[in-house]
């Protein structure tokens, strides 16, 4: 048996307890791909991140969920980062990341009172159709098929990993919402691996563009997703291709997640208009919170 040192940060908060947890490993150069799932599944987070060296980028990040790996994640990469820059290990304010799905830019940035902010530019994003039964669906998230917003489409969407994003009436549905994500694989035929993102226009925070809930995939291990870096991101393109003013090239998103179950963050979103699509960023921060050890096996 050996110990690892695994560090918790929680992503797009700056208040400990608040955000989305994610685990860091620091030196995981020297593990096996087994070894990180397993700390994956003891550490238990909704994702845990293995910064290590890359050929082809200035870093690699593997993303570990206690079931399987992912892509990309959004709020295990500000965890990453901000571990890295932090504890000196990082020299760079502008750097490329190496990930699942695709070499990456990250900037770093500091604000006035020291904090540092770190901007991912995602995949560009992608949408599938969704023909699943409405009703099917709405009741997997303890919903009726009223409480959906028949204006707007369901599709599936990705900048990295795909979810279901699902337009939601109001705010209320939200708090009613009991998932039940083993349902998930027979309605989304199409994708039946996806994740489920339900959102909104209305907000609790005045200042923000959209609410929304993440629920994972069965396959994950996990439930809920507290403040979703990736999907915000791929939401922020579905605002900018479905929702928005198409005279706009540029739209800057406030995303609020979390509130339902005392995890709220917030998430900013840029998207901008290319000659056919739109280019993402997602832009956080993470706080520290504590750091223990796990055990795993050689």
């Amino acid at each position: 048996m050996k110990m690892v040192r695994v560090f918790h940060y929680d992503a797009f908060s700056s208040k400990p307890n608040k955000g989305n947890p994610a685990g860091v490993v620091l030196d995981a150069d020297g593990l096996t791909e087994k070894e990180m799932q397993d700390i994956a599944l003891k550490v238990g987070f909704n994702e845990t991140s293995f910064p290590m060296e890359s050929d082809i980028a200035d870093l690699r990040i593997r993303y570990f969920t206690p079931g399987h790996e992912m892509n990309l994640c959004g709020h295990a990469t500000m965890a990453a980062i901000l571990a890295l820059k932090t504890r000196g290990l990082l020299d760079k304010d502008e750097l490329m990341i190496e990930t699942g799905a695709g070499i990456l830019p990250i900037k770093i940035h500091t604000t006035a009172d020291q904090e540092l902010y770190i901007t991912l530019k995602q995949a560009t994003p992608t949408f599938e159709e969704f023909s699943g039964d409405k009703r099917d669906l709405a009741s997997s998230l303890g919903l009726d098929i009223e409480d959906l917003e028949a204006e707007l489409p369901i599709i599936y969407g990705s900048t990295g990993l795909w979810t279901l994003l699902i337009p939601i009436n109001d705010l209320n549905a939200f708090k009613k919402m009991k998932a039940n994500n083993k349902l998930f694989p027979q309605i989304l035929k199409e994708m039946p691996r996806a994740s489920v993102h339900p959102f909104c226009l209305e907000t609790y925070d005045q200042d923000a563009h959209m609410h929304a809930r993440h629920f994972s995939s069965p396959f994950s291990g996990t439930l809920e997703d507290p403040v979703t870096g990736t999907a915000s991101g791929v939401m922020g393109a579905y605002y900018a291709k479905y929702i928005k003013d198409d005279r706009e090239n540029e739209l800057r998103l406030l995303i609020e997640q979390g509130n339902e179950i005392g995890k709220d963050g917030r998430v900013r979103v840029t998207a901008t208009k290319t000659h056919d699509n739109y280019d993402i960023e997602i832009t956080g921060n993470a706080v520290y919170v504590n750091e223990f050890d796990v055990e795993v096996s050689r």
